[in-house]
């Protein structure tokens, strides 16, 4: 039997015993039994640990996907504590034979179970385990931004609105009373943007949180948050509440009396052409209705709502040339960019850049693109051990694009870049064909060693929309002058400059934005073992030197990988305080109606 090590004191000395031994001191029943839970919950903590004995006989299965997508579990303890899931377990079969397990798919049993993640449903399965609540995974409710206090930034939101959607799925009622006041106080909390108490809204209304919904509205209606926002994100009823609540409160600050009924009606029309990624329509009817793309705030409805090549599309309109100004501020006083880094996506930050959206300007709370970004992203996801030749989280990328802007501005190098790029890659050589062969290997060779940010910078450059000649091996080189019987002379050529302008554009865009990883590609590229072609040719020894010359390049590659994921770390607590440049500063070069769930 084991012999517990616990020993209790008292501030006053106990009367001498009449026993010459002395007698133990003895533990209350109430103590041994805290002691007792407390080793029970420990060990039964430990069967949700993935790297523990693995004796589990049923799956969760999660809608995030990957390696982190299932969840093992005991039916016996869940059974036992969850009526939600003897009911549930009761009714499922597999074959036991066939190494089949029992599976409950969340999206399928709880509602807004598609927004539950790894680290929010394993405390709440630890709950029923242990009766204890454990606090989240390390990284998981913080953001990257060092000077946030982490107390409610978006991920610590995000983490108690998934944990309250699986209390309530799961039909426990005291976390779900908990999690609610949590909620609450974020809500209350005047440092909480009202961008990141729509996700609030969204679980308040779907697990029937009334008093928390209430309060939503209250907050959300007296903010000067953009009705068209709103309308996008928030559930039909609750719109219709918070529309109505804010006429009530300030009739006259309402977009549609500002801009008239006719004019509103005009730019939904717009957006919903739009959304339909239907640009060409979207053009005619700015054409017909005599709004610009600056009044119908149409790079900003694309930024935040629609695919990239919608973005791409509508900022070539004439109309975007002439007189569309990227860094417009819309009602809620956000740019294009800030809407753009709100979404996190890379190519539409990417596009927006480089048509000369400032990284500079701020929203009226004091927030910059970068600062957006960071305080959405959790430190988990941009933490997490990076392998070469995987594609990164977007951000991740998101961030770093960011980063290199501000430093690119703030010096203002652009004609610098343009010489350097010109002397370190060999783009005017004599010869057209040597040059695009050139520049395909580059790519080839970006394509494998960094995928995320090749891909990026070549839907940016439209290289990806243009023919590959040859990859790389010089052995595809007759591919350049293969004949086709249904082009002209000047047909083949325009295609073959288009491929090349794309190329070019695609190595200057890695430079800008990806300088480490280029710096050693143009060390590399001019030696001849970088060629596959040359790989393979020769004796066997010297087939060996080059290969082994290759490996040194691999690993020169991954070194500089890392190097530019430092920088962005490094950068970061400057970045903030880093001058806006006050010269202007020339640059380079569907998503149908979202769900009203949280993203």
């Amino acid at each position: 039997m084991e012999t517990s090590t616990v020993t209790f004191s008292s501030s006053s000395s106990p009367p001498p015993s009449p026993s010459p031994s002395p007698s133990r001191p003895q533990a209350a029943p109430a103590d041994l039994d805290a002691i007792s839970l407390g080793r029970l919950s420990g060990n039964l903590e430990r069967l949700l640990d993935p790297t523990f004995f693995n004796c589990t006989d049923a799956d969760v299965v999660l809608a995030t996907g990957g390696d982190d997508a299932v969840v093992g579990v005991h039916r016996c303890i869940l059974a036992a504590r969850s009526n939600f899931f003897l009911a549930h377990f009761s009714s499922l079969t597999a074959d036991p034979a066939a190494g089949e397990k029992p599976r409950l798919v969340l999206t399928e049993l709880v509602p807004g179970g598609r927004h539950i993640g790894r680290d929010a449903i394993v405390p709440v399965l630890g709950y029923l385990y242990t009766g204890l609540l454990k606090p989240p995974p390390q990284g998981a409710a913080v953001c990257v931004d060092d000077q946030c206090s982490h107390q409610a930034c978006r991920p610590a939101i995000d983490f108690v609105v998934e944990s309250t959607y699986a209390a309530s799925g799961f039909k426990i009622p005291e976390l779900v009373s908990l999690f609610q006041r949590r909620l609450s106080d974020f809500v209350n909390r005047a440092l909480v943007v009202v961008e990141d108490i729509v996700p609030i809204v969204l679980v308040a209304s779907t697990c029937q949180l009334t008093d928390l919904l209430s309060q939503c509205i209250q907050r959300v209606a007296h903010s000067s948050v953009d009705s068209r926002y709103l309308e996008k994100e928030l559930p039909d009823e609750t719109f219709a509440k918070v529309m109505e609540l804010r006429q009530y409160l300030s009739p006259r600050e309402s977009d549609e009396f500002i801009l008239g009924p006719e004019h509103a009606k005009k730019v939904r029309k717009i957006h919903k052409a739009l959304d339909c990624d239907d640009v060409d329509l979207a053009n005619l009817l700015l054409e017909e209705s005599g709004i610009t793309l600056d009044g119908a705030l149409a790079i900003h409805h694309a930024a935040a709502y629609c695919e990239p090549k919608v973005l791409a599309q509508i900022l070539k309109l004439k109309s975007a040339s002439d007189s569309a100004n990227v860094n417009l501020k819309n009602g809620s006083g956000y740019t294009p960019l800030h809407m753009a880094c709100m979404r996190r996506e890379p190519q539409i930050i990417l596009s927006l850049t480089e048509k000369g959206a400032s990284v500079q300007e701020k929203t009226r709370d004091g927030r910059d693109a970068l600062t957006i970004c960071k305080r959405l992203t959790r430190e988990k996801d941009c933490n997490s051990k990076l392998e070469k030749g995987k594609e990164r989280s977007k951000a991740y990328l998101c961030i770093d694009i960011l980063e290199q802007e501000i430093k690119r501005t703030s010096f203002v190098l652009e004609r610098q870049l343009s010489d350097e790029v010109s002397v370190a890659m060999p783009l005017l050589a004599d010869n057209f064909h040597t040059r695009l062969l050139t520049l395909e290997n580059r790519v080839a060779f970006a394509r494998i060693f960094f995928p995320s940010e090749a891909k990026l910078v070549m839907r940016i450059a439209q290289a990806d929309s243009t023919q590959e000649f040859a990859g790389l091996s010089s052995a595809n080189f007759s591919k350049l002058k293969d004949v086709n019987l249904n082009e002209t002379p000047i047909m083949q050529s325009n295609r073959l400059r288009e491929r090349l302008d794309a190329l070019m554009k695609t190595v200057e865009l890695g430079r800008k934005y990806f300088p480490h990883c280029s710096d050693v590609l143009d060390k590399f590229l001019i030696e001849e073992s970088t060629d596959l072609f040359f790989l393979e040719s020769g004796t066997a020894e010297d087939q060996h030197t080059r290969r082994m010359r290759f490996s040194e390049l691999k690993d020169e590659v991954n070194k500089a990988f890392n190097k530019d994921k430092a920088a962005i770390g490094s950068s970061s607590t400057s970045s903030s305080s880093l001058p806006r440049a006050d010269g202007k500063v020339r640059h380079g070069n569907k998503k149908a109606r979202p769900s009203r769930q949280h993203q």
